[in-house]
C-alpha cells in the first residue's frame, strides 16, 4: 500500500497547523474560514495527496448522494428504457442510481424501500406493477422520499408521474373507429392497476363518442406479458362474433397477440387490426409495423428524477401529480375491416397477393399527439 493512501485528515490538520474539526468542516463545505487558514488546509491536502473518504463525507452531510429505482421487471422494454434515462438524469445532477428488479413481488419492493430508512439511498423512484394489499402504502408513508411512476399506490403520500393514459387510449380507439371498426376487442392489464383503469376508461369514452355500445365480452384482462396475452387474443378470436380490431393496453400484450395470430394463420391487419400502447423500441420493425401510443421513457426519467430531487430538497410536496404527454404513432397494423370481410371459419385459410405485407409496411408514420 502506498503512503498516499495512508494520509488521513489528522495528517492534513497537523501539516496546516489547525484542528481536525476545522479541516473536516472546511473540506465538507460546512464552515467559512479566513482566506489564509483555508489556503493552508488546501495546500496541505494537495501536498500530502489527501483523498477524502467519500462514504464518510456523505454520512457527515446526512446524504448518500444515491437515488434508488425499483422496477417490476427490468426485462420489460419500457421499464428498461425508463431506468436508463433515469440513471443518465441522476448522473447529470451528481447522483448515483441504484437499480433494483423486484420481479413484481411486494416483499422485494418493501425490502428495498427500507434502504431509505437505512440512508443507503436518499429517495426512490417506484415502478410497481401490481395492486397494493396495504403494505406498500404504509411503508411509503413511513419512509417518505418516494416518487410513484407509471402505476399508482392509492393513499400513498408521494408525488406521482403518469402518462396521459385515458387520452392515449381514446386516440388509439378513435383511429380504429375512423377506419370503420365497430366491434373492437381489448386485451387489458390486471384489474386494479391505474394503467388498466384509465386506458379502459379512454376506450369506453371513444366508443361512447361514436355511439357504439360497450360489450363486456370483448374485454379480456391478463398480466402484462406475452404468454397470457396470446391466450387472451385467442379467446377473443374464438367468440361466435369475433372483433375486427383489438386494442392492447401495452406493447408486450400486442406482441403476444401477434404471436397467437401468426400461429393461427390470422393476418394483421387484413383479418384483424391491432393498435397498442407504449411504443417500445423496434415496434416499427415488427411485421406489420405496430400502430401504438407513444409514451416517452426519456421524459419519465428526466421528470421523475427532477420530482424526486425536489421532494428530497423540500421544493415539492407529496401531493403533486404530473402527466407525460402521449402521441399516436400510425404505422401498418390497422386497416379497414372490409379488407378481410369473410366468415370466421375462413380465418385460418388466408391467402394474400405477393408483396402485399411489404407494401403496407412501407407506409410513413403519422403522429397524433396530446402535447400542446
Amino acid at each position: 500500500m502506498s503512503g498516499r493512501l495512508k494520509v488521513t485528515i489528522r495528517d492534513v490538520a497537523r501539516a496546516a497547523g489547525v484542528s481536525v474539526t476545522s479541516v473536516s468542516r472546511h473540506l465538507n463545505g460546512r464552515i467559512s474560514l479566513p482566506g489564509p487558514t483555508a489556503s493552508k488546509i488546501e495546500q496541505a491536502a494537495s501536498r500530502l495527496g489527501y483523498q477524502p473518504n467519500a462514504i464518510a463525507r456523505r454520512l457527515t452531510r446526512g446524504r448518500s448522494e444515491t437515488l434508488g429505482l425499483i422496477t417490476s421487471d427490468i426485462a420489460y422494454p419500457l421499464f428498461a428504457a425508463i431506468a436508463s434515462a433515469s440513471e443518465q438524469e441522476a448522473a447529470r445532477h451528481g447522483y448515483n442510481l441504484l437499480m433494483f428488479n423486484s420481479r413484481n413481488v411486494a416483499e422485494n419492493e418493501l425490502a428495498f424501500l427500507g434502504r431509505i430508512e437505512d440512508r443507503q439511498v436518499d429517495g426512490v423512484l417506484l415502478l410497481t406493477n401490481h395492486p397494493d394489499d396495504g403494505r406498500l402504502v404504509k411503508k411509503i408513508n413511513r419512509t417518505g422520499g418516494v416518487v410513484l411512476m407509471d402505476e399508482d399506490v392509492p393513499g400513498a403520500r408521494a408525488p406521482r408521474l403518469f402518462a396521459e393514459n385515458a387520452a392515449g387510449a381514446m386516440m388509439a380507439v378513435r383511429h380504429l373507429i375512423e377506419q370503420g371498426h365497430r366491434r373492437i376487442g381489448v386485451i387489458a392489464g390486471p384489474r386494479g392497476l391505474l394503467s388498466t383503469t384509465e386506458r379502459l376508461a379512454g376506450f369506453r369514452q371513444a366508443l361512447e363518442a361514436a355511439e357504439i355500445a360497450p360489450n363486456d365480452e370483448l374485454v379480456v384482462h391478463c398480466d402484462y406479458d406475452e404468454g397470457p396475452a396470446s391466450g387472451a387474443f385467442a379467446a377473443l378470436l374464438a367468440l361466435p362474433e369475433p372483433p375486427t380490431a383489438v386494442f392492447t393496453c401495452g406493447d408486450m400484450l400486442a406482441l403476444g397477440a401477434m404471436r397467437a395470430a401468426r400461429r393461427a394463420g390470422i393476418r394483421i391487419p387484413r383479418d384483424v387490426s391491432l393498435v397498442s400502447f407504449d411504443d417500445i423500441g423496434h415496434a416499427d420493425l415488427l411485421s406489420p409495423a405496430l400502430t401504438t401510443v407513444r409514451q416517452s421513457p426519456a421524459e419519465f426519467g428526466r421528470r421523475g428524477v427532477a420530482l424526486l430531487l425536489d421532494l428530497i430538497a423540500g421544493r415539492k410536496t407529496d401531493t403533486v401529480t404530473e402527466r407525460i404527454g402521449v402521441e399516436l404513432v400510425v404505422r401498418a397494423s390497422v386497416a379497414s375491416p372490409l379488407a378481410g370481410m369473410r366468415a370466421p371459419s375462413d380465418r385460418n385459410t388466408v391467402s394474400m397477393p405477393p408483396g402485399a405485407d411489404a407494401a403496407r409496411e412501407e407506409s410513413n408514420e403519422i403522429r397524433l399527439s396530446t402535447r400542446t
